[in-house]
């Protein structure tokens, strides 16, 4: 139950979000009242006052008509979110614990797998149980085969059955036609072959000749806002038209095969996933589009060494390549989440939220050095959050750095649970998930934050137009009963 001060500042930023209706109120009455009073010479004397000043009058008009249009030609064009879609795997290629663990074992006795001791194939099995992955994520083909199918050939294959399946339900959900589409972004992080991932999907669906697309590689988690990002800045250029971003990773190429241990925490956190986003800047949209972009903050600490460092795909000792992550990174990411969070709450929180904060900064300024930072309460800006789905340690600590309930983190931890770590999909699948379980109502704000290489910390935030429904082909719809389930990690040993 709510205690009577957080009703009170419930109530108190309900008051400063309304001051402007509050204060408009009593103003039009007092119009009202006035206009009342006046008699039928003050009419007429208000007549003859128009008359003799026609002209100004005109000219007035004329430039208020010249200024709203040229406003309105400037400023920036609302970028809505007609629907998305996210890949649903397979059945056949659900992997346990129990399963990865014994197809890693016949790889090792194979010899393809040359894992030294006993001891790193505890520290996988750990890893596994603990990261609050459930027993239903999806691994792809060529890694359970044996012996394990690495190729070019096969990585493509899989990327192309995510990308591919997830746009080619979006079509369909949307009655979109792909000659429609203007803009297409495409991202994934570590599997960037030559056709790109955006001339294969402009092959398949024969995407028009003028489409502008981009194909952003190596930008990691965090690269599905950066994308959005880069359509939104497109769609303030080009008029009228359809941008498409598409965010995956590839998985079967980039299993590490060494015995570095920082390099195999990847390889038990990262599964299949791709999600489809179709973006428009058409008014006529509106009415039927899900959500619209508020904001998207972007920030990128890759100038500081240790930044740069903390996660990077280089060889080990063997010369096996693999994705390394230094102990800097939990610091790292705190500090890049830190001016992320201090640009984005200027923008969104209540102004009640706005002066708490500066209070808080002139005491520990001038008055006592020691006080802490004032951590704002984001639940009064948004009612809905996408955390980036990385680990269980990160959620964890996103919980409770902005003091977030289990129920706001709720998505997320039941993303990882069903999906994995799906990279810079996980967010909408996330936003999958909260649909799916009728949560999102008209008015309702969301923040999708994610973190990746680089360092980059990036937000987005929408919001929704309508009470939305979950789109045909939901990747929960199946499954949905189940959810929210108890996940319980023994951290004892």
């Amino acid at each position: 139950m709510d205690s009577p001060m957080k009703k009170v500042k419930v109530f108190t930023n309900y008051l400063m979000a309304h001051r402007f209706k509050l204060c408009f109120l009593p103003l039009m009455v007092s119009i009202a009242m006035e206009a009342s009073r006046l008699s039928t010479q003050d009419l007429q004397n208000f007549y003859l006052y128009l008359q003799n000043n026609l002209t100004s009058l005109t000219m007035f008009f004329l430039y208020l008509a010249l200024g709203s249009t040229l406003y309105l030609m400037t400023r920036p064009k609302p970028v809505y979110l007609v629907d998305f879609s996210c890949y649903l795997p397979p059945s056949h290629l659900k992997a346990s614990t129990q399963k990865i663990m014994q197809h890693v074992r016949l790889v090792r006795e194979a010899g393809a797998w040359k894992l030294e001791s006993d001891y790193l194939m505890d520290f996988c099995e750990k890893i596994l149980e603990r990261s609050g992955l459930g027993q239903e994520t999806y691994v792809p083909e060529g890694l359970q085969s044996l012996p394990l199918q690495q190729t070019l050939a096969v990585s493509r294959k899989e990327t192309e059955e995510v990308i591919i399946g997830a746009v080619d339900n979006l079509f369909r959900n949307t009655g979109i036609s792909p000659n429609d589409i203007g803009i297409l972004v495409v991202n994934s992080s570590t599997f960037n072959p030559t056709p790109s991932l955006s001339t294969i999907l402009v092959n398949k669906f024969k995407l028009r000749d003028d489409i502008k697309s981009l194909n952003l590689g190596g930008m990691g988690c965090s690269a599905g806002v950066i994308a959005i990002d880069a359509a939104k800045s497109l769609l303030q250029v080009h008029r009228n038209t359809y941008a498409l971003v598409v965010s995956t990773e590839n998985i079967t190429q980039n299993l590490y095969m060494g015995n570095n241990k920082s390099m195999l925490v990847t390889n038990c956190l990262f599964r299949i996933g791709g999600a489809a986003i179709l973006l428009s800047n058409r008014s006529i949209d509106r009415k039927r589009a899900k959500y619209e972009l508020v904001h998207t903050v972007r920030v990128h600490t890759g100038a500081d060494d240790r930044s740069y460092e903390c996660a990077t795909q280089e060889e080990d000792e063997d010369g096996v390549v693999g994705v390394s992550l230094s102990k800097n990174l939990p610091m790292v990411a705190a500090r890049t989440l830190k001016i992320n969070i201090a640009t984005l709450g200027p923008l969104v929180l209540p102004i009640s939220e706005k002066f708490h904060f500066f209070v808080r900064f002139v005491k520990k300024k001038f008055i006592n050095p020691k006080l802490k930072h004032y951590i704002p309460d984001f639940k009064l800006a948004f009612e809905h959050f996408c955390i980036h789905a990385g680990g269980r340690a990160l959620i964890d600590e996103m919980e409770k750095n902005l003091h977030l309930t289990p129920l706001d983190v709720e998505a997320s931890r039941m993303t990882l649970h069903r999906f994995g770590n799906t990279s810079s999909s996980s967010i909408w699948y996330e936003l999958a998930y909260t649909e799916a379980k009728g949560r999102m109502k008209k008015g309702d704000r969301i923040w999708q934050i994610a973190l990746g290489s680089g360092f980059k910390c990036n937000s987005s935030v929408w919001v929704a137009l309508r009470n939305v429904k979950p789109s045909a082909n939901n990747p929960w719809e199946h499954c949905l009963h189940k959810y929210p389930v108890e996940i319980d990690i023994d951290l004892t040993e």
